[in-house]
């Protein structure tokens, strides 16, 4: 069993920045992929980004490529989100998830068996 704890979320004004926080215990995460996911009201769970087991591999939503970086550091059994350029758009709870094909960087949250409880994250403009 792995535990992820999301932290870093708040209210920002539009073109700021955030960094979000997952913090792993349980297991340590050096043979998991991760990846972040998000919620806006009303629509369903999303992808945002997800980085393989090593971190040489990454990838991005198209809304997000270029403004939000994904990061890990397997020592610390930490991953991070760093988001700049923030919009209204991006307001949503977003979700630090773990997958156990840690070679793979899904976009399919079915993948994911492990989740963290969230951290809500506004944008206003």
């Amino acid at each position: 069993q792995v535990q992820l704890v999301e932290s870093g979320g708040g209210l920002v004004q539009a073109g700021g920045s955030l960094r979000l926080s997952c913090a792993a215990s349980g297991r340590t995460i050096d043979r998991y992929s991760m990846g972040w996911f998000r919620q806006a009201p009303g629509k369903e769970r999303e992808f945002v980004t997800a980085i393989s087991w090593s971190g040489g591999n990454r990838n991005y939503a198209d809304s997000v490529k270029g403004r939000f970086t994904i990061s890990r550091d397997n020592v610390k059994n930490t991953v991070s989100l760093q988001m700049n350029g923030l919009n209204p758009e991006d307001t949503a709870v977003y979700y630090c998830a773990a997958d156990r094909t840690y070679w793979i960087t899904s976009t399919y949250s079915g993948e994911y068996a492990y989740w963290g409880q969230g951290t809500q994250v506004t944008v206003s403009s």
